[in-house]
């Protein structure tokens, strides 16, 4: 990681400005970043929109979005004095020759040895005529100073299912390098995600036992309380596979159960986690059955005015690695909206030693709502009578360093100014990913077999034991 990219000049181009994810994260992020000083000092932002719309009026949320007493206005106006706005046609090749001329007198003022970041956020099917108007415009070209090359940063979505991310990918590869792409999964750039690889790796008791012959499984859990939220057409069109499952719960899969990288860098992470994804077995047309459940919450279909949707808005996989170090141990893989709880967790079960241990030890990495480590053991319970209970050795982040973890979209955006792509989807992964969900989209586009309503608040479908792997 070079560090030292964080002092050089910068200049972030977003596009959306104006939009939900902008304003609820992406701008929250930057305050907090510039609060903490780990911004170069020679920043120029550029929001870029398709409406006339004032410095005034895109920050004029900030303070509630970021939602915290000792709101410093300082900070906020530092940032507004580094922004401009700038409406463009998005479909106008001419507005982004203009374009890329401003950015460059930009970087002739600020110093053109720095870093230029396009920022993409926007509907994922506005993509690919960006890209190209991108690409053949010259904004992939290195920067004057000649020792980088702009960098790009995408949303998920990447594409819709396995052809169009295959599409997606190609037009890239048309115009950015793999080098200059960054796809974003805010849920690996959380810190507890961020710490399983240096508590799997740098930690020899856990090393040692990480495998099938100790592990029983393993269950990765997203659950929300919150429902659409009014987001009915970009729900209708995704679903709670697509949403959660295809790309931030297979990730954190890969991450899991990954194997130990020669280095913890960059690339030699991504050849374990591709390794890993290709050891994952789909889910035969004829399983999908019997690995999946899906459900949709009461009043889904009013919601979105569509009274035959089978959109899914709960979803469970269960998926087994076809490796040396994990046959035979069952993954869970669930998520859902409107249910009775907020939580996102990873659970690793070990194998009980015998008939006389009446539960197991498990491993509890708490990803939300509050970040930390939960290792639940066996113990004597107090008294003459030999009686086991369990006891949780319990690591909290803000207790432990008495500090607030970085948002990841804080992380997000230093990575990219330091070039650092291990927190990045690969173009390999993204294919893996949907090869591995594919069978199950297709089943379930085409029947509502299987589809089970649930009430809201509730803790989703009826679970059957067929499926429980806890």
């Amino acid at each position: 990681m070079n560090y030292e990219r964080l002092k050089q000049p910068l200049v972030l181009v977003i596009f959306g400005i104006t939009g939900d994810l902008a304003q609820r994260k992406l701008l929250p992020a930057l305050y907090q970043l510039a609060k903490a000083d780990e911004l170069p000092e020679q920043l120029r932002i550029v929001g870029v929109s398709r409406r006339d719309v004032t410095k005034a009026a895109v920050f004029s949320q900030l303070q509630a979005f970021v939602n915290e007493p000792d709101y410093d206005v300082a900070v906020e106006q530092r940032l507004k004095d580094h922004t401009e706005m700038r409406q463009m046609d998005l479909l106008d090749k001419g507005a982004y020759d203009a374009l890329l001329q401003h950015l460059q007198e930009i970087e002739a003022g600020i110093g053109e040895d720095g870093c230029r970041l396009y920022y993409l956020s926007i509907p994922s099917q506005a993509f690919t005529p960006i890209i190209r108007l991108l690409g053949e415009t010259g904004h992939n070209a290195p920067l004057a100073g000649g020792k980088d090359a702009p960098r790009l940063l995408i949303e998920k979505p990447f594409g819709y299912d396995l052809a169009s991310a295959r599409e997606l990918i190609a037009v890239l590869g048309e115009h950015f390098g793999e080098g200059q792409v960054y796809r974003i999964d805010h849920y690996v750039a959380k810190e507890t995600v961020q710490n399983i690889l240096t508590f799997r790796f740098h930690n020899p008791l856990f090393e040692s036992i990480w495998n099938n012959r100790h592990i029983d499984h393993i269950s990765i859990m997203a659950h929300e309380k919150i429902d659409i939220e009014g987001r009915a057409n970009f729900y209708e069109q995704t679903g709670a596979l697509r949403d959660f499952i295809q790309s931030h719960m297979l990730q954190l899969l890969a991450i899991t159960t990954m194997s130990r990288p020669p280095q913890l860098e960059s690339d030699e992470i991504h050849t374990e986690k591709i390794k890993l994804l290709e050891a994952v077995q789909p889910i035969a047309p004829n399983q999908v059955s019997q690995q999946t459940i899906r459900g949709q919450y009461e009043g889904y279909r009013d919601e979105v005015s569509n009274p035959d949707s089978l959109t899914e808005t709960f979803a469970r996989m269960q998926l087994w690695i076809d490796n040396e170090d994990w046959t035979g141990v069952p993954i869970v893989l669930e998520t859902g909206k409107a249910l009775n709880e907020k939580l996102t967790e990873i659970s690793v079960c070990f194998r009980q030693p015998d008939d006389s241990v009446t539960e197991q030890n498990k491993l509890v990495f708490r990803i939300q709502p509050q970040e930390g480590i939960t290792l639940r053991l066996q113990t004597k319970r107090p008294g003459i009578q030999n009686v086991t209970g369990s006891a949780d050795m319990d690591f909290d982040y803000a207790k432990s360093f008495n500090q607030r973890p970085a948002e990841a979209y804080e992380r997000v955006i230093v990575d990219a100014i330091r070039g650092d792509q291990t927190l990045f989807a690969t173009s390999a992964e993204v294919i893996r990913s949907w090869e591995i969900v594919e069978n199950v989209l297709e089943q379930w586009s085409h029947s509502q077999a299987g589809l089970q309503v649930y009430a809201k608040g509730s803790e989703g479908p009826v679970e059957t034991e067929q499926y429980k792997a806890q």
